[in-house]
């Protein structure tokens, strides 16, 4: 028996806010969406040429303010291959949450405070 990962879940308050946040910073963009018929949730997969791993996207109505994450111990990472100019972009931006210099890795936070990781590419 295999298990192939396919796609992450993130709540969000606004997904407008979030979608272009997700363009932005990491180049992902809308390939699917799926609406509620009564309009009470929305669902969009981000993704990108690298991988066929999505992000998925959930807004509900009735959940319009930012979810509690807890301790936020938990975060998605991204390989980038430029990772001056990703930080550079990211800086920019404004959503550095944290830099560990020692492991040459930063991570960025979403408009509803998830945390994502950065690394360097492979050596």
């Amino acid at each position: 028996m295999k298990f192939r990962m396919i796609h992450e879940n993130f709540n969000v308050s606004d997904l407008g806010v979030s979608l272009a946040f997700y363009e932005k910073a990491l180049g992902l963009r809308e390939i699917r969406r799926k609406t509620a018929g009564d309009g009470s949730f929305i669902i969009v997969y981000l993704g990108n040429d690298e991988t066929d791993f999505e992000l998925e996207l959930t807004w509900l109505e009735e959940h319009p303010q930012k979810y509690d994450l807890g301790e936020e111990e938990f975060h998605l990472a991204f390989r980038t291959d430029d990772f001056e100019a990703a930080h550079a972009l990211h800086e920019s931006m404004g959503c550095i949450a944290f830099e560990n210099h020692d492991m040459g890795i930063y991570f960025i936070t979403d408009p509803d405070g998830y945390w994502l990781e950065v690394l360097p590419p492979r050596d």
